[in-house]
């Protein structure tokens, strides 16, 4: 007790001696931790909980308690940010946590407000000055930039210096063309920029964004010019966006420069006079730069702004939400030079920062960063949702840095992480790169567009054989529904590596479903890409996968071992691409998970609960299969040998069929039809039949080219199942499965 009377006493002669205005000192715990009180509306220099200060405030009068253990809590409520709340070496040792029963959230937001009504159902707000509403949320739902449908190359064909097709598209009759950006996405990348000007029936763009965003710049290193604006692989525009007469679905905007307005389409329920809209305008909510032991906790993060993409440089993706900017500079295949999203909590050069419990939403860009050396910093317990970009970045691109820029033994463990990569499509859920002893363990992540977990980076080039890279762990998180199809991203994985980083581990992950439903064969679960190198790949649980279940294609990543992980595919061969790496004891072709995958897969995740999707019994495993004609080895077996890369295919002839016989008559409640790697087979009938004539058959139709796979529902009594073409052509088929 005389203990903390003794610092009471002291706390208040500090006051005293700085001219601050004595009142009752903050509590002190019963081990002498000075609490400062913070609220939304605070203000003055006393922090006590009836005079609560603002966070500015906290955070000067704690520093005015140096040497002390000092919490500073947060009242709940909104706290508005002009400007980030930033945090220095000087403010080292302090824990700012939400109040008892609180839940205190930072934003960034300002509120659109004054609608009036247009003729044509439209409401129309003026924006303040200094702010651009590129993402809006009303009520709490992010509404959608009016967009249009694709423009394929044929007619918005991309070059080094812009698009034809405005005319075509009628682009070049629209009011402010200059507003609206062009959205593409080639194979992992992910491109927005802006229209600079419309002349004719060609469009240029803004610059350096549409310059960094073509082949012509060689920034980004010879074997990506296959994935950009101009390349080979570019096959459409996927929509342009932001122009007021793309304006046509319920809860789209766009915002008029000029006018400096937004106009909104309301959806079914809304009354733009009683709702709330909110535009992200500040960039960066918290910046925690240089400081040690400092920990926030339970707090809320919102409407977070992310300005680049508004800006000339647009965004001009690479990989994984990083982005090429810059008008000029060096050729550096390694990757030093991109440019990480703008996040709401960015931690830099930190030393034991924990950050827990917080719930990052409604963001512009980014939840964290961690980078420029921070070390031995823990990111735990915290929720993701509805992000523009990914998750959390862990990390930096520079191979080689010095010891104190090298990030190190950081923590990114039990979040849960949903629904990210709203508007950058081409981002993580969490990434790290030149990482040392890294854990992302015990995480949830689902509904992403692209990979799920990305360690490592830097391709195939020399600096990436000898790099701080090593002893990473990925170990018992849960990754659902990554890949998704409708966001068309390819060539990634749920777990995705590159670099050598001996000691990495990738142990008691569940990943299910990613790229399943695609429309080629792509989308792995444990992807090893490129150099990755040194990597041990054990005790996974990987199902409903679009391709394959590990994949290490590259001959110079060596030394990868994949050993007693469950599937229910199998890649056995072609076997691992690297020199020494091996696949060894592993559990494939399953069509049921055995009770210890279960209970792997059971454990994964933030949440010990979650539910885990058994496997279907496969009727087709043991049946019979043959089809109309062979071309070469294409077999029909290939079909029903739980192998995703293994294709059939028959000649080219009218009628084409493939078929299987189940032996008898079983009840049949679903069939998936895997198309091949050429995605051969379009225009089809799927025939249920208890006769080998199919004279009682039942026939259902699938238009179009099937999928990876394309599901049939049913509730049919049969023995065969037939997979034949309406007209002329061939029937490729990776895998057919029938499921009582």
């Amino acid at each position: 007790m005389r203990s903390a009377i003794r610092a009471t006493m002291t706390a208040l002669l500090s006051a005293a001696a700085m001219g601050l205005t004595l009142l009752p000192a903050p509590r002190a715990t019963a081990a002498d931790t000075a609490v400062l009180h913070a609220a939304p509306h605070g203000s003055g220099a006393a922090c006590t909980i009836t005079r609560p200060c603002s966070l500015d405030g906290a955070r000067d009068a704690a520093r005015a308690l140096a040497g002390r253990s000092v919490r500073v809590e947060l009242a709940g409520g909104t706290y508005a940010l002009g400007r980030p709340l930033e945090l220095g070496a000087k403010d080292s040792g302090v824990t700012w946590a939400a109040a008892p029963g609180a839940r205190p959230v930072l934003s960034g937001g300002r509120a659109i407000t004054g609608w009036s009504a247009n003729a044509d159902g439209t409401w129309t707000a003026p924006v303040p000055e200094g702010v651009t509403p590129r993402q809006l949320f009303v009520d709490g739902v992010r509404a959608v930039r009016a967009r249009g449908d694709s423009c394929a190359a044929s007619v918005c064909d991309a070059t080094k210096t812009g698009l034809t097709g405005a005319e075509r598209t009628g682009i070049d009759r629209w009011e402010q063309p200059t507003d609206a950006e062009a959205v593409i996405r080639v194979r992992w990348r992910n491109y927005h920029c802006r229209i600079a000007s419309v002349s004719g029936d060609l469009m240029t763009f803004a610059q350096p964004c549409w310059t960094n965003s073509s082949s012509g710049t060689d920034r980004t290193g010879p074997a990506w010019d296959t994935t950009t604006v101009d390349s080979s692989r570019y096959a459409k525009v996927s929509y342009f966006e932001n122009a007021r007469e793309l304006l046509d679905k319920p809860g789209e905007f766009a915002w008029n420069s000029s006018a400096r307005t937004v106009t909104y389409l309301p959806r079914e329920g809304e009354n733009p006079r009683r709702f709330r809209a909110v535009t992200p305008t500040t960039e960066g909510l918290v910046i925690v730069d240089g400081a040690h032991d400092v920990r926030l906790t339970g707090i809320g993060f919102a409407y977070a702004a992310y300005r680049q993409p508004d800006t000339d440089e647009g965004y001009a993706g690479t990989q994984a939400g990083l982005t090429l900017t810059g008008a000029t500079g060096p050729v550096d295949h390694a990757g030093r030079h991109y440019t990480k999203p703008a996040a709401a909590l960015t931690v830099r050069g930190g030393r034991d920062v924990v950050v827990d419990d917080a719930d990052f939403t409604r963001l512009g860009g980014a939840g964290v960063v961690f980078e420029q050396g921070t070390q031995d910093s823990t990111l735990t317990r915290s929720r993701f949702t509805d992000l523009s970009s990914g998750a959390a970045y862990i990390g930096d691109t520079e191979p080689r840095p010095t010891a104190e820029l090298t990030g190190a033994r950081n923590t990114v463990s039990y979040n849960t992480v949903r629904h990210t990569g709203v508007e950058y499509t081409d981002a993580v859920g969490i990434w790290a790169g030149y990482e040392a002893g890294t854990v992302i363990d015990h995480n949830t992540l689902d509904d992403l567009p692209y990979s799920g977990i990305s360690v490592g980076w830097g391709w195939n080039q020399p600096e990436v054989q000898k790099s701080v890279l090593r002893d990473n762990r990925i170990t018992n998180n849960r990754i659902t529904n990554a890949m998704r199809v409708s966001y068309d991203q390819h060539d990634g994985g749920a777990i995705y590596t590159q670099g050598a980083q001996p000691g990495t581990v990738i142990s008691g992950n569940y990943l299910n479903r990613s790229a399943y439903g695609n429309t080629e064969r792509d989308g792995n679960g444990i992807y090893l890409d490129e150099q990755s190198s040194h990597i041990t790949v054990t005790r996974n649980v990987l199902t409903r996968l679009g391709y394959k279940w590990v994949s290490n294609w590259a001959d110079y990543g060596i030394d990868n071992h994949a050993t007693g992980n469950w599937t229910d595919t199998d890649t056995d061969a072609p076997a691992l691409g690297g020199t020494g790496s091996t696949l060894t004891s592993n559990h494939t072709k399953l069509d049921r998970l055995p009770a210890e995958a279960l209970k792997v897969a059971g454990s994964a995740g933030a949440d010990p609960r979650g539910r885990v999707e058994q496997l279907r019994r496969d009727l087709a495993r043991t049946g019979t299969a043959t089809q109309s004609s062979t071309d070469g080895t294409a077999t029909a077996a290939r079909a029903t040998d739980g192998d995703t890369s293994t294709d059939t295919r028959t000649q080219s002839e009218p009628g084409a069929w493939w078929q299987v016989d189940l032996g008898a008559v079983r009840h049949i409640g679903q069939v998936e039809v895997w198309n091949d790697a050429s995605t051969t087979t379009a225009d089809f009938d799927v025939q249920l039949a208890s006769s080998a004539d199919f004279s009682d058959a039942t026939t259902a139709h699938i238009t179009g080219k099937a999928l990876r796979p394309t599901l049939l529902d049913t509730d049919e009594e049969a023995r065969y199942v037939r997979i034949k073409l309406k007209g002329t052509g061939r029937v490729g088929l990776s895998h057919v499965l029938v499921h009582p």
